[in-house]
């Protein structure tokens, strides 16, 4: 398949528009065929958060917030005041009965914390000289409260009034926080998980208490995420994944995922040298209820809730690590890399006895352990016959830089960001050109023809 990128600046500069044209003998599913590049930032782009059908905010290592209208490329606001760059962002929907709101949050490393109207551009509120830089940030909207944690975790109100704080006990302070139910929280910190529970006193007034702390990990937890009310998920930088239940905080299953060469391909895999730590290690998960995927090291893993075990990978994705995926639904996937690449991909059954196999899909991993290992739980799986394949369908190139993460507007796009500074907004071109031909359409009705 060939792929030519066209493009032109307007004057302006702030945009830059592109056609990508994929030409082959089948146009591959999820292509998107149109783009435009968006600027305005200066630094690396790390983050990007959904406002609603039609808007998302970009943050980077620039300290500075950007509201986009992702159905024109058009930059509504510029969110300014944090001096150095933002480690955290995330949305907080306020709803009175008769209307609802919805706000950011933003942290920095410059010790502060920022509540902005993303319909104006004006900082509503903030807090500053906090201890330490804030990583992660969790709304709880229901309880109108939300947390912060770094150093310490913290519990605020929707005035940004301190309810209550707790002093954790890692050096790497906390890194991911998630909710769980009976009005807990977990929060990640190094190779520990502290369950936290929130209590309201007849007064209003909000304490925290750690209920239990577990420590079945090996190595630093790099992801945390909610899979459901019953069940969450967390992933090690050794390649642990450990389902837990989100009610008594018990293990649930046990994946420890390795890179190993098989029988078939031992020489080519001792040609290229023993795995490095990070090509083991757990970036990304993403879930949709039913599925799990890992980004581990340059490859992707999907794992079955149900039946509690791995039903396809694709040990080298990319060319670097995966940074972020998404499941697009019970067959497709999308994931992004340090290689400047956006792939997407397909579910499908493994070849037939005799035919050829796709290169790279050989792995070791471990099933089904309900208690903390004792040491590295290895099982080589030669042959599974429930284990399908990840096939190509499309690949996105409009990057030089590694694509931090992106976010989806289903039908209206996808947005990606990186370390070139740059976002891309991504649309079928199809449906684009349809779009346009509709408006031009109404438009010469209005004007009585041509």
């Amino acid at each position: 398949m060939l792929r030519w990128i066209l493009g032109g600046r307007e004057a302006q500069g702030s945009v830059e528009k592109s056609l990508v044209l994929c030409i082959g003998e089948e146009q591959p599913k999820n292509c998107f065929t149109e783009l435009q590049v968006l600027k305005g930032h200066f630094d690396i782009v790390r983050f990007l958060v959904q406002i609603d059908d039609f808007r998302c905010a970009s943050a980077g290592d620039d300290g500075l917030v950007l509201v986009w209208n992702v159905e024109t490329g058009e930059r509504l606001q510029e969110l300014r005041g944090h001096s150095q760059q933002i480690t955290a962002i995330t949305t907080f929907t306020c709803n009175n009965g008769l209307t609802s709101h919805t706000s950011l949050i933003t942290a920095s490393s410059d010790r502060s914390l920022s509540l902005w109207d993303p319909d104006t551009g004006h900082r509503v509120q903030t807090i500053s000289d906090l201890q330490s830089s804030v990583k992660c940030l969790l709304v709880l909207e229901r309880l109108c409260v939300w947390f912060s944690g770094g150093e310490e975790l913290c519990v605020w109100n929707k005035d940004f009034q301190l309810q209550c704080h707790k002093q954790n006990h890692s050096d790497t302070g906390i890194t991911a926080l998630i909710e769980l139910p009976k009005n807990c929280i977990a929060a990640a910190m190094d190779k520990e998980i502290m369950i936290y529970r929130l209590t309201f006193s007849t007064d209003s007034s909000v304490s925290v208490a750690e209920m239990r702390c577990l420590s079945d990990h090996q190595d630093q937890i790099r992801a945390l995420i909610n899979v459901n009310d019953g069940l969450f998920v967390s992933g090690s930088h050794a390649g642990e994944l450990i389902l837990w239940d989100a009610i008594d905080w018990n293990i649930l299953a046990y994946e420890h995922i390795l890179w190993e060469e098989s029988q078939t391909c031992a020489q080519a895999e001792i040609r290229l040298g023993a795995p490095k730590p990070s090509e083991m290690s757990i970036q990304h998960l993403t879930t949709n209820g039913k599925l799990i995927l890992a980004a581990v090291g340059s490859g992707l893993y999907v794992y079955s809730i149900r039946t509690k075990s791995v039903v396809a990978y694709r040990k080298v994705a990319h060319d670097s690590n995966v940074l972020h995926t998404m499941l697009l639904s019970d067959s497709a996937l999308m994931s992004c890399s340090e290689d400047g690449s956006v792939r997407m991909w397909e579910i499908q059954e493994l070849p037939l006895p005799g035919e050829p196999a796709s290169p790279g899909f050989f792995g070791m991993w471990t099933f089904g352990r309900s208690h903390k290992p004792t040491g590295p739980p290895i099982k080589k799986v030669i042959d599974v016959p429930s284990m399908r394949t990840l096939e190509l369908t499309g690949d996105l190139i409009g990057h030089s830089g590694a694509v931090q993460m992106f976010v989806s507007f289903k039908e209206n796009g996808l947005v990606t960001c990186s370390t070139d500074h740059l976002l891309i907004l991504w649309k079928n071109g199809e449906r684009q050109t349809h779009l346009r031909s509709l408006a031009l359409f109404q438009k010469l009705e209005e004007n009585g023809g041509l």
